[in-house]
């Protein structure tokens, strides 16, 4: 079942942050996955959204999205994400597809 990565990043660094993007790309693919929408900032049409990036990411399943963060390659460049920024990431399932 497919699986979505939800990412809400409050950027203090965009300078280091970029580091961490110029690398993210090709190792999300190697996972099946991909960037589905990115908001810069989102647009809040209910309650407070204090993060000035969300990302939704979207991998084939949960376990291939679980592979692509542990990836030792991912892991390198997470410590660009982690001193730039703080930031919330959820995993959950996708909705079945009607039949």
């Amino acid at each position: 079942m497919t699986a979505y990565v939800i990412a809400q990043v409050a950027i203090h660094d965009q300078n280091e942050y970029n580091k961490y993007v110029a690398e993210f790309r090709p190792i999300i693919q190697r996972y099946g996955g991909a960037t589905v929408a990115r908001g810069l900032p989102a647009e809040v049409v209910e309650g407070e959204w204090p993060y000035s990036r969300t990302v939704l990411l979207k991998f084939p399943d949960k376990e291939a999205a679980k592979r692509w963060y542990a990836d030792p390659d991912y892991q390198r460049i997470l410590k660009h994400r982690l001193a730039s920024s703080t930031a919330n990431l959820v995993l959950i399932d996708g909705v079945p597809e009607d039949k």
